[in-house]
């Protein structure tokens, strides 16, 4: 609607600048045709003396009527301008709105999604193969959780890949050897995620990492989620190593921006991003700066909101986090050109 009464307005601008113009020179015209009239009239002498006051009088009729078209033409103008000014207005508020709420729709969807990986990890630490093959590490028991992996793997395909690491931090068992052979024996002691899991309390507690790229996933982008697993699998047993598992981002991010309901013109004016804490690009549907451009994002201490910057509307929102789950500082943003004419 809003874009409606913009377009209205600069087409009524159009069309009274063409018809005062048109009169304009209607009334120039007519007034050549009272000069000449007069001119006519005084070669008539007596005759044509009536004829030279109507002349006259058309003349003073026509420079009216230019007046006229002059004062219609800036008032109109004044209004104009001002309808345009509101109808800016108008359309920044509507927009800028509508695209931090389906911001804040895109992050709070992430985090639901996330949230239910912190379930996940918690609840396999618990399973009897995963604590067995670090309690007993044989190669029956290794054989055993490998195939246990397998098997969730095969019923959760948001993951590329899941870890058990032995309290040393070497890889004991994964879910998919034959894809990432490499994995097997490989020490992680110096990973992140395996060093915060062996420092969890409890078990009910779990590890995230912001999105990264991991090399021994074939440069995949992940989410990689941890915690420690614990002897007898009990919620306060000692650690006994650390499961890590692999979130494949990517196309999941890539599903959530091909979700935000922007029509297809909208969204071809439109850079729709996921942000990290630090305003780090994790996910944007031109497909760049992937994990290595910082958006200058200016929130003004805000959670949510929207701003013009260089003919561009910026709409953001944080992330509320999700049941149990903080989040992690990660916000949705639409960069949109829509001012551009």
């Amino acid at each position: 609607m809003q874009d409606d009464i913009l377009r209205l307005a600069y087409e009524v601008s159009r069309i009274t600048e063409d018809k005062v113009d048109r009169i304009d020179q209607v009334m120039k015209q007519t007034g050549m045709l009272a000069i000449n009239a007069r001119l006519e009239a005084a070669r008539a002498g007596d005759a044509g003396r009536a004829f030279s006051v109507v002349a006259q009088e058309l003349g003073t009729v026509a420079s009216s009527i230019s007046a006229i078209g002059g004062e219609l033409r800036s008032a109109i103008a004044s209004n104009i301008a001002s309808l345009r000014t509101v109808g800016s207005k108008m359309l920044v508020d509507f927009k800028g709105t509508r695209y931090t709420d389906l911001a804040r729709s895109a992050v709070e969807i992430v985090d639901r999604n996330l949230y239910e990986r912190s379930c996940d990890v918690r609840w396999w630490a618990t399973d009897s193969s995963v604590i067995d093959v670090l309690e007993r590490p044989t190669s029956a028991s290794v054989a055993h959780a490998t195939d246990r992996l397998a098997t969730i793997l095969r019923s959760y395909t948001v993951y590329l890949d899941l870890w058990v690491a032995d309290a040393h931090g070497r890889v004991v068992a994964t879910g998919r050897p034959d894809r990432y052979s490499h994995a097997l024996g490989l020490d992680v002691s110096g990973e992140r995620w395996f060093r915060e899991a062996m420092a969890t309390h409890s078990g009910e507690e779990f590890r995230v990492c912001d999105i990264a790229t991991n090399a021994m996933l074939g440069d995949a982008q992940v989410a990689t989620y941890s915690t420690a697993v614990r002897a007898g699998g009990t919620t306060h047993g000692a650690p006994l190593g650390a499961l890590g598992i692999f979130f494949d981002w990517a196309p999941q991010a890539r599903g959530v921006l091909d979700g935000i309901g922007l029509s297809p013109a909208e969204r071809a004016t439109a850079r729709l991003m996921l942000l990290d804490a630090s305003h780090r690009v994790i996910a944007s549907s031109d497909g760049k700066g992937l994990c290595s451009e910082i958006y200058p994002l200016d929130t003004g201490r805000k959670e949510s909101g929207y701003y013009q910057r260089d003919g561009k509307l910026v709409a953001f929102a944080l992330t509320p986090g999700y049941e149990t789950y903080r989040g992690l500082g990660w916000l949705g943003c639409i960069e949109s050109r829509f001012l551009d004419e």
